[in-house]
């Protein structure tokens, strides 16, 4: 029987779900938050940016579960950066470049941890989202964040670095961030949980992340109390 997984998208739940039954939906880090909440998953990745301390992920699972019946496992270190064309016709920089007239933009939908990380550095350039072109067009994935950059639907898109790699598409570089797993504990005695774990602790997983440029790992499969 497959494991539920709700939550953030990235390229590499297809490979982990190659080796470990995966049943994937796709709604943003915040709308996987949610559906573990309601137990409607028992697997929900997340990448959520705490705007006021920097970090990733642990903040807000305390504010969504105060009574501390869930654990994070340790995922992967993303890069998360500007998806451009081949050759940067644009002359983009950086994310205050967003603001240019020249410039349109892709979105990712409401609650996407990419979209958190966006306001996030808007904010902390003074930016306000009305000035971006495209900043209410919304895409669900990375992969088609980083195609309508390629069909020259929009200019650029925030987005993981693979999916830049897999269109042939340049990448400006925006920060590093944490993909991990948010699970409830009582999950920990599920036999399909541990073997997932085991996985991401795996050799074969190493190697499978060491193929793809922009990832990293740090104590995958670590499991980190709230």
């Amino acid at each position: 029987k497959s494991i539920g997984v709700i939550g953030s998208n990235d390229p590499i739940m297809d490979r982990i779900s190659e080796n470990v039954k995966l049943s994937l939906s796709h709604v943003g880090s915040l709308g996987g938050v949610l559906a573990l909440k309601k137990n409607e998953t028992t697997i929900a990745p997340i990448h959520i940016l705490d705007n006021k301390s920097g970090n990733y992920n642990k903040d807000v699972l305390k504010k969504y579960f105060p009574s501390k019946d869930v654990v994070l496992i340790k995922g992967i270190k993303r890069e998360q950066g500007l998806i451009i064309p081949k050759g940067n016709p644009k002359h983009i920089k950086g994310i205050e470049d967003l603001k240019r007239e020249d410039i349109t933009f892709m979105n990712r939908q409401r609650g996407a941890g990419t979209r958190i990380l966006l306001d996030y550095r808007l904010e902390k350039l003074n930016i306000d989202n009305s000035e971006i072109k495209g900043y209410e067009r919304e895409s669900t994935t990375h992969l088609a964040a980083a195609m309508s950059v390629s069909s020259l639907t929009c200019d650029t898109a925030l987005g993981v670095k693979s999916a830049a790699d897999i269109l042939d598409l340049d990448f400006i570089f925006v920060g590093d961030e944490d993909y991990d797993f948010a699970i409830l504990k009582e999950s920990l005695k599920d036999e399909r949980v541990l073997k997932f774990i085991e996985y991401i602790r795996s050799e074969n997983f190493a190697k499978e992340i060491e193929k793809i440029p922009g990832y990293k790992l740090e104590d995958p499969g670590k499991i980190i109390e709230i």
